[in-house]
């Protein structure tokens, strides 16, 4: 007979671990592109950036809490990591559906503001092109930096929750509870 561990403790932490990596590198640069529309500096020093992309959960929440959970195992650094992932879900959601920060025609001339928040922008496209003067192609990248990001959130938390659960489970009922037994088919 084959024993094999198809599971142990330490090994769904160290696979959640190395999981949680790329995407934790993905949401970091996902949130440095946001404040960088047109990849020029001026809109982030000048104000003209999201408060969603300012607030920069994709780097602390997504990022830097993350990381160091992929070399930690205990439960409370699992906890951390939930929220601070599932923080930089919601505010890419909320960045996503309130459309970007850009200079556009009012009716009291060309002023900087969210101009697309209750358009229903995602859906119609059209939208896309017509509305923001400046930066350039800035609900395209809004659109994409944030769906990235926050996909990449919405997966580091649910990780981030097996890895929590694994912990509690190895905690109460110990880490061999996931041995898979490996036999010869003669003997099932």
């Amino acid at each position: 007979l084959v024993s094999s561990s198809c599971c142990d403790g330490s090994l769904c932490l160290r696979c959640v671990g190395i999981s949680l990596v790329p995407m934790a590198i993905l949401s970091m640069l996902s949130n440095i592109l946001l404040l960088l529309p047109e990849l020029d500096v001026r809109f982030l020093l000048d104000g003209h950036v999201t408060r969603e992309a300012a607030w920069s959960t994709g780097l602390w929440g997504s990022g830097f809490l993350v990381l160091p959970g992929t070399l930690l195992c205990c439960m409370l650094y699992s906890c951390v990591c939930l929220l601070a992932a599932a923080t930089c879900c919601l505010v890419s959601a909320t960045g996503l559906s309130q459309g970007p920060l850009c200079l556009y025609n009012s009716s009291s001339g060309q002023v900087w503001g969210v101009p697309l928040h209750y358009s229903g922008y995602l859906y119609n496209r059209t939208l896309w092109t017509g509305v923001c003067l400046s930066p350039r192609a800035v609900v395209q990248w809004n659109v994409v930096l944030f769906s990235v990001m926050g996909g990449s959130s919405a997966l580091q938390t649910l990780l981030c929750g097996i890895n929590l659960i694994n912990s509690v489970l190895g905690l109460l009922i110990g880490h061999s509870c996931c041995h898979n037994k490996v036999g010869d088919i003669a003997d099932l």
